[in-house]
């Protein structure tokens, strides 16, 4: 395909969502298919890109040859502070209802530059639906990226199942509090043994128009529209939801996580070195970390986006500090809701030289270190599946979203987790902490999160299945028919 003239090369246009969680798995996708001949074209809101050049420095969106950035606004009013995690709910609307014109430009604006191929298709994130239609509008091939997990997507579209049978939403907001939400819901197609706890938050609410919820749906099911949907993850993880995303009436679903796992595989060029982390990584946590003992080190990371309330993040710390465990404890500037995260002096005392607290970190390399034995985590997907990367089992202390889905699943399904209480306790954390370290429970975990970590490394290998699903979409869905 490197011999191909320059009209002739396939030319992808990726747009994620403008959060951190959903930007990196396209980022791999984008890297993947300039390693296969793709011109690659990366979208970002312009409050992103600055936030990128400020970490990164400008050579972050440089680009290199055949892989290069745009930027569309995102609609929002202009923040008083451009490096914090925006209002999910308002850039949802805002993304929805303004994008779509500045989406159209960028398109024609590369279609009318001769210097490098017009656009063949365009990669989506599935929650940026609305390019659904400026892809149409120019026949191009058009396929979404669903950066969370299958079992999510499910539960998702399933809130219609929920309402059919008047489990939502809620009556009254004791229900959030009085165990209704312990309630059974069975027979929902292609998910096992849930509760109603165990569905994305969203329908957590006693408006019957609440936004995000008339939002998913809406995102979610337009995906039928699509040519195909990429998900990070792989047939032998959730084989059983992917069949029942299809059976939705979606188009063929390819599996091609773990995504970073399958970046791998790429030989290491010039692109390799793009790295779109909105906050500056200190790499110094992987310094530490070489004169700890194997499996010595609880890491803590909440995530991009959730925030905590500063009574929720003291008495989690107390229960850190209990535990007596070494620790990596990622503590961004805006972890706590409307305030800076500060930590009582007496926490950082007792916790001197055996914690480590940046704001952020290469988290993969992170959890591929030998010395942490034990991820505590929201339970995002990225998260979750570079665990899996890294075979090391989970703390999980879901609050929002998909997370408490994948919590179920990481608990209930896949034998890897434990769950703390929303009302977190500062014994039962410690208590957690113990028993995954060097409880009887914890060594059954522990061995199954290094089983799964060798299927999902077979999976991204040459022969395995996520390999063969990227191969199968790129000559079915992706390359140009003649």
């Amino acid at each position: 395909m490197g011999s191909m003239g320059a009209a002739e090369k396939p030319h992808a246009v990726c747009l994620p969502y403008p959060a951190q969680g959903h930007i990196t798995p396209m980022l791999n996708v984008a890297k993947l298919l300039h390693a296969r001949g793709f011109d690659v074209t990366f979208v970002n809101t312009e409050y992103n890109q600055a936030r990128l050049v400020r970490s990164r420095g400008p050579a972050a969106v440089a680009g290199v040859p055949g892989f290069r950035f745009a930027t569309i606004p995102d609609g929002l009013p202009q923040s008083d502070d451009d490096d914090v995690t925006q209002d999910i709910p308002a850039l949802c609307k805002s993304t929805t209802e303004t994008c779509l014109g500045p989406f159209r430009r960028v398109l024609a604006e590369l279609n009318a530059d001769t210097a490098h191929p017009p656009v063949t298709c365009v990669i989506s994130d599935v929650v940026m639906g609305f390019s659904m239609e400026a892809a149409k509008e120019l026949g191009l091939t058009y396929v979404q990226l669903w950066t969370a997990s299958a079992i999510s997507f499910l539960g998702y579209r399933h809130y219609r199942l929920l309402m059919k049978r008047g489990l939502a939403p809620l009556k009254d907001v004791e229900q959030l509090t009085n165990g209704y939400l312990d309630t059974p819901v069975d027979d929902v197609p292609g998910l096992r043994g849930m509760r109603l706890r165990d569905f994305p938050t969203f329908f957590r609410t006693t408006d019957p128009d609440e936004y995000m919820v008339h939002y998913v749906l809406r995102e979610t099911e337009r995906t039928a529209g699509a040519s195909a949907v990429i998900l990070n993850s792989l047939d032998e993880l959730e084989g059983e939801a992917v069949a029942a995303m299809e059976a939705l009436g979606l188009p063929k679903v390819y599996a091609l996580g773990p995504l970073p796992l399958l970046a791998r595989e790429d030989p290491p060029t010039a692109r390799s070195a793009i790295n779109l982390s909105l906050w500056k990584e200190q790499d110094e946590c992987l310094e530490w970390l070489d004169g700890r003992a194997p499996g010595s080190v609880v890491y803590v990371n909440f995530g991009s986006i959730t925030v905590m309330t500063n009574a929720q993040m003291v008495e989690f710390a107390w229960g850190l500090a209990q535990s007596g465990r070494q620790f990596v404890w990622v503590v961004r500037r805006d972890l706590v809701k409307g305030d800076a995260a500060v930590l009582p002096e007496e926490f950082l005392a007792e916790t001197a030289g055996r914690g480590l607290m940046p704001s952020w970190c290469p988290q993969q390399e992170v959890l591929d270190h030998p010395a942490v034995g034990a991820f505590l985590t929201h339970s995002g997907w990225n998260s979750t599946m570079e665990s899996l990367c890294g075979g090391v089992p989970v703390i999980s202390w879901p609050f929002f979203a998909d997370q408490q889905t994948n919590c179920r699943y990481q608990c209930q399904q896949w034998g890897v987790g434990m769950e703390i209480d929303s009302n977190v306790r500062r014994d039962a954390v410690a208590g957690l902490i113990t028993e995954i370290m060097e409880g009887e429970k914890g060594k059954g975990m522990r061995k199954r999160a290094v089983d799964w970590k060798e299927c999902a490394r077979k999976a991204a290998m040459p022969g395995g299945s996520s390999h063969g699903n990227f191969d199968e979409l790129v000559r079915d869905v992706l390359l140009p028919k003649n």
